[in-house]
């Protein structure tokens, strides 16, 4: 004869699902982190410099971005947070569309027309965003 089950208290049972919960939320976190720390899909490499007009640019989270055209055709910049870039001097005015910029960063692998910028000169000043 086979023993009954011993069921769970209420309060372990929740206890239990929580604790499952909060595994499986880690894990969802540390997976999205992964993702988008993910440099190594840029080729680093080869540091490319391209120089052009801002046709858009986000100073958002969780980095900001400018579309450029340089080298005939456009380009996908990723720059830093925008904290990163707010301390290291480099104001949302300084990259508005028309504004010329030259950056500097890494091609990715899979996207040939998007940089990370490693710096960017703009306004007459150079700024590291990494």
């Amino acid at each position: 004869m086979k023993p009954e089950p011993i069921a769970l208290r209420p309060l372990a049972r929740r206890l239990m699902l929580m604790l499952a919960l909060a595994a499986l939320a880690a894990f969802a976190l540390h997976q999205h982190a992964n993702a988008h720390h993910g440099w190594s899909s840029y080729d680093s490499s080869k540091l490319v410099t391209l120089t052009g007009a801002v046709a858009e640019s986000n100073y958002g989270n969780p980095h900001g971005t400018l579309t450029m055209t340089a080298e005939g055709k456009s380009w996908l910049v990723i720059l830093a947070p925008p904290h990163r870039m707010d301390s290291r001097g480099l104001s949302p005015e300084m990259i508005t569309p028309g504004k010329e910029v030259t950056v500097e960063g890494y091609v990715n692998r899979q996207d040939p027309q998007e940089l990370r910028a490693e710096r960017i000169m703009a306004g007459g000043k150079t700024v590291e965003l990494r």
